[in-house]
């Protein structure tokens, strides 16, 4: 199941404290896609992804809106 995550127009630390939040409340496996403007948000989630284990999917900019896709960790 993928969802999707809304953080466009929130700055650094929140993109990355509600997406690690929202990780924590899906189940193992599920996908999340989350939309973020903070340029920072880049590097943050996928050093989360790195570190925790959780599958960074993609990263993709467009129009200053950058979508990342994750899988949380099996």
């Amino acid at each position: 199941m993928k969802q999707k995550l809304d953080l466009c127009g929130q700055n650094c630390p929140l993109p990355l404290l509600k997406t690690k939040k929202y990780l924590a409340n899906i189940q193992h496996g599920d996908f999340v896609e989350v939309l973020t403007t903070d340029p920072s948000s880049i590097n943050d989630i996928a050093n989360f992804c790195a570190k925790t284990g959780n599958i960074l999917v993609s990263q993709t900019t467009q129009n200053d809106i950058t979508t990342t896709v994750i899988r949380k960790k099996l």
